[in-house]
């Protein structure tokens, strides 16, 4: 019997590309997703031996994509074991009145459609199955609002919903749900979300020790691998320093 397989999104950086080391270092067998493929080849030089590797290359907002990739996979990689839904993204940072239209559709297309039409495309091999586990990577904004998120947070509460509602949904064949709803990581998140503006991006993790992505990687791990009856259905994770969105005890 081969390894497990593990299905990763948003995988060419931050938490979706520790999750995807985390996990193979760990003995599953990685079909690792994002946009750059120069990335999603390069992730190949960096997995461990004795597991197997191979990508694909999509935007997760065009369902069109989505489906066209994951149906093409060979027989060997259709049986996925894990997925982890980590593609996402925040775009932006205004009041609501002067919010920019372009900036909400990339996040309820990236974070919410994008999660969903992932999902939609394995979820029924593993009903199949009756078998699989599927952890969604959420936020702290899903769980309570700050100033100026407006968006960003709806579609953060909609994923934490989805995830509660997929647990019901699935509850039957025996599949596991998570979410996990991180606070401040230190990634391209803010790079992202400010534009490519590192001058405003690069204060938001200064002054206080931030989480990192192996720090959500290795919930996951820990996640993956509990016994049959035992899933961790949802977890909050801050760094010391965070108290909530907006509370950060920093040193400056």
């Amino acid at each position: 019997m081969g390894n497990k397989i593990a299905f990763v999104t948003g995988a060419t950086s931050g938490i979706g590309k520790a999750c995807a080391l985390a996990l193979a270092e760990n003995g599953y067998d990685i079909i690792a997703c994002g946009r750059r493929e120069e990335r999603l080849q390069n992730l190949q030089e960096e997995m461990p031996a004795g597991v197997k590797y191979t990508y694909l290359v999509f935007d997760v907002r065009d369902k069109i994509e989505v489906t066209s990739a994951i149906s093409g996979l060979s027989e060997e990689w259709k049986d996925i074991d894990l997925l982890v839904n980590n593609a996402g993204n925040a775009h932006g940072l205004e009041p609501i009145q002067t919010g920019d239209l372009d900036d909400w559709d990339a996040m309820i297309d990236i974070n919410v459609k994008g999660l969903l039409y992932v999902s939609k495309a394995l979820i029924p091999g593993m009903t199949e199955r009756r078998s699989g586990q599927i952890i969604n990577i959420g936020s702290i904004a899903g769980k309570e609002v700050y100033p100026n998120g407006n968006v960003y947070c709806a579609s953060k509460h909609a994923v934490d919903a989805l995830t509660r509602s997929m647990r019901i949904d699935l509850n039957p064949y025996g599949i596991k749900v998570m979410g996990i709803h991180p606070g401040l990581v230190e990634t391209e998140f803010s790079l992202v979300r400010f534009k490519g503006n590192a001058e405003k991006a690069s204060p938001v993790y200064k002054g206080y020790e931030p989480l990192q992505a192996l720090d959500i990687a290795d919930i996951v791990v820990f996640a993956a691998t509990r016994p049959a009856h035992v899933v961790l259905a949802d977890v909050v994770v801050l760094p010391t320093a965070q108290a909530n969105s907006t509370i950060v005890m920093k040193d400056l």
